[in-house]
This record gives structure tokens, sequence and C-alpha cells, in this order.
């Protein structure tokens, strides 16, 4: 089962390229079946640009998870803290095989839907 993920441009586009090896969320799905996310790239792009599968998900503390997925985040730490403001945990998705699609596709002509706040499920 696969996901659909709203995700900043700068940050979509540090996964494709290697750079970032997490994806961090504040909540995550319940469905232990999904295996893959398909990415959304926010406004200007606002289009599905790749996917990739996911490799597991890390649910810890904050600054554990930090410790454990820094360097490979793709953020910095000021940026991650002001993510996580309020929260005692939080979640990272770790990306394997990424998928840059050919050609950006079109949310609502290909899945018929609206970019979601943070996650949509794909059937």
């Amino acid at each position: 089962m696969k996901i659909l993920l709203s995700i900043k441009p700068e940050f979509a586009h540090k996964i494709f390229d290697g750079s970032k090896k997490f994806e961090f969320r504040r909540s995550i799905f319940r469905n232990k079946a999904v295996t893959s996310v398909v990415v959304y790239a926010s406004a200007p792009i606002s289009k599905v640009i790749g996917e990739f599968e996911i490799e597991k998900v890390h649910n810890k503390e904050l600054n554990q998870l930090w410790k454990e997925t820094k360097d490979l985040s793709g953020i910095s730490r000021e940026y991650y803290d002001l993510y996580f403001t309020g929260k005692e945990e939080g979640f990272a998705i770790q990306v394997k095989n990424p998928r840059l699609y050919s050609k950006a596709r079109n949310l609502k002509e290909e899945y018929g839907m609206v970019p979601p706040q943070s996650f949509a499920y794909l059937v």
C-alpha cells in the first residue's frame, strides 16, 4: 500500500538527490501495510514528482531521534526543533530506493485528489 505525502520542494529534492534519508513527521499513518510513499512537492511546484520505499519508521523521543538521524536528515537542528515544537516524540520515515519521475504528474488528473495536509492513503 502507498501513501501520498505533501513535502516542501526543497526537502523533496533532497530526498531524490540522496542528501535527505529521513522524512520527519509530527504524526504518522497507522496502517502497517504501507510500504511506499508518493511525493507531492507542495507550492510552488504543486506536482507529484516521485516516490520511495519505506525502509523503516522510527518513533522516538526527540533528542534520541535527532541523534540517530541528524547526519542524513537534510535539515538543520534549528528547523527540526521548530518543526517539533510542543511534541515529546516524533517520527522519521527512512527513505529507501527513491525514484524521481521523468515527468512531474498533476495530482488532480493522476489521482483525482487535492493535496493532503499531511498524508493520504492511495489504493
